[in-house]
């Protein structure tokens, strides 16, 4: 690759905001470092423009980038780990800053270095952000916008890229890693980050103002239901019910809205299931983080550019069937794989899990009946309903509130048949009170007092009756001395 050209000054034209971005602190030089791609894709130039740094910084950062690139081989940069890679580009860029006689601080240099390293080894202006464990969502907008959301609320950083060509292509070195790609012919495109973290990318000439990435990111520290109760997403009770589901084999479908945390509840759920249990995923990008040691990973997989071999989350869930699975989850049901869950739930198949978007418990059901519709299945609106109600035991309800906090609202049992309608009945919901003087939604956890669950049997073929009858009581006390 060339040396970037100068401009007007001596300025070059691909000035970086990274690490020097507002609101965004340094990463070590020793952190985290996706490593290269492809060996043939040119390492991302450094970026625009940030108020922190002074023109000097930038017509120096652009001169040593230049040089380094004229000075790395790339191939046999591509060959070396992640870690090797970054130390030898320390060692070539402290070589250039000593015989150029460029004046720095130890401070801007070590700025300097990282910054550098970031462009050529990782994914650049992200990378900060990527370093952060208390964001929840990056989300991009074209070349000169960036949010990010912290704590449930959205806020807009100073990271921005040097135009679309770049941004497009940090977006098509996240893709590549995972064997996809993103371009116009394709311009749509799910992938994940090696830490598991989600990315949706769409690109020109759907996006009209420039690629969009969105990355929802996971905590490096994976989240527990002990955590979600001292977060208030669910009292103490409702989390030993939630394990006591785990646990039992109980088929479960988690429901929410967009963010509302139903893959982290998903993750929760399953750190219950014995070690012992064949357990398989089938997801459209792997996310799910299993304990587990006899569990097996499935991605759907999109067509290449002759449109063939797609592979689609249905396939995914029927070849699941002829791999002797105990329990089969799936990632997001949003399709006729409906169908095929469902038949797995129902044919021995007991304590699989999915999640879908829905806004309340009843609504789940009603649009999994909709995706089997769709799916072309010419059967009658009540056979599609007793076979929802002979599969799915317990919906969980998830909600992301005004303030940001994310709730647990509703634990629903599938009860039965009433005429053409699905009975259902809820354990525990969540009563919303108010807000306080800082705007904080205010609100309780309640038992609806069932004492008796559905599962109560099952729940006694695993030696857990004991436990769900003290959740159960435990519960109800909390009622009366909530109402008192």
């Amino acid at each position: 690759m060339p040396a970037a050209a100068p401009v007007e000054g001596g300025r070059s034209p691909i000035p970086s905001a990274g690490l020097g971005a507002p609101l965004i602190s340094a990463p070590s030089p020793g952190k985290r470092a996706p490593g290269l791609a492809n060996a043939s894709s040119p390492p991302l130039a450094p970026t625009a423009t940030d108020s922190r740094h002074t023109d000097a910084y930038y017509e120096t950062k652009g001169m040593v980038f230049g040089a380094l690139i004229e000075a790395i081989d790339l191939a046999q940069l591509a060959k070396l780990d992640a870690d090797s890679a970054r130390e030898e580009i320390r060692d070539i860029v402290n070589e250039i800053i000593a015989i150029k006689a460029i004046v720095m601080s130890i401070s801007e240099q070590e700025e300097l270095l990282d910054d550098i390293c970031n462009d050529v080894l990782g994914y650049g202006p992200l990378e900060p952000l990527l370093a952060r464990d208390d964001i929840a969502d990056i989300m991009v907008n074209g070349s000169g916008t960036t949010y990010i959301e912290v704590q449930g609320k959205i806020q807009k950083t100073g990271i921005r890229f040097r135009d679309n060509q770049q941004l497009l292509n940090i977006c098509q070195r996240i893709v590549s890693q995972i064997g996809r790609r993103v371009d116009e012919s394709s311009p749509i495109c799910d992938a994940r980050l090696p830490d598991g973290s989600r990315v949706n990318v769409i690109v020109p000439p759907l996006a009209i103002d420039g690629p969009a990435l969105t990355i929802r990111k996971f905590k490096k520290d994976k989240l527990t239901l002990e955590q979600l109760v001292r977060y208030g997403t669910i009292t103490p009770e409702g989390a030993e019910i939630l394990k006591v589901l785990g646990r039992c084999r109980v088929n479960t479908i988690v429901s929410g809205g967009t963010g509302s945390g139903k893959t982290t509840l998903l993750n929760c759920l399953t750190r219950y299931i014995d070690d012992d249990e064949r357990i398989i995923t089938c997801e459209d990008a792997a996310e799910l983080q299993l304990q587990q040691p006899h569990a097996v990973r499935l991605e759907t997989r999109p067509p290449n550019l002759e449109g063939e071999g797609q592979i689609t989350m249905r396939d995914l869930v029927r070849n699941c069937l002829r791999m002797r699975p105990e329990r089969i989850i799936v990632g997001e049901v949003r399709g006729p794989e409906a169908f095929d869950l469902l038949q797995a739930m129902n044919t021995g198949h007991d304590g699989s899990m999915g999640t879908l978007h829905a806004n309340s418990p009843r609504e789940a059901l009603s649009r999994i009946e909709s995706m089997i519709t769709m799916g072309g299945y010419a059967l009658p609106s009540r056979t599609i309903r007793e076979m929802i109600c002979g599969s799915i035991d317990v919906v969980i309800q998830g909600a992301r509130l005004r303030d940001g906090s994310r709730r647990i609202t509703h634990i629903t049992e599938v009860v039965g048949m009433e005429g053409d309608v699905i009975t259902t009945q809820d354990l525990f919901v969540y009563d919303l009170l108010g807000e306080d003087a800082h705007g904080n939604i205010v609100g309780r956890h309640r038992s609806t007092g069932i004492g008796r669950p559905r599962f109560w049997e099952r729940a006694r073929y695993y030696g857990e009756e004991q436990r769900l009858a003290a959740a159960l009581d435990a519960a109800e006390h909390a009622n009366e001395t909530g109402r008192a």
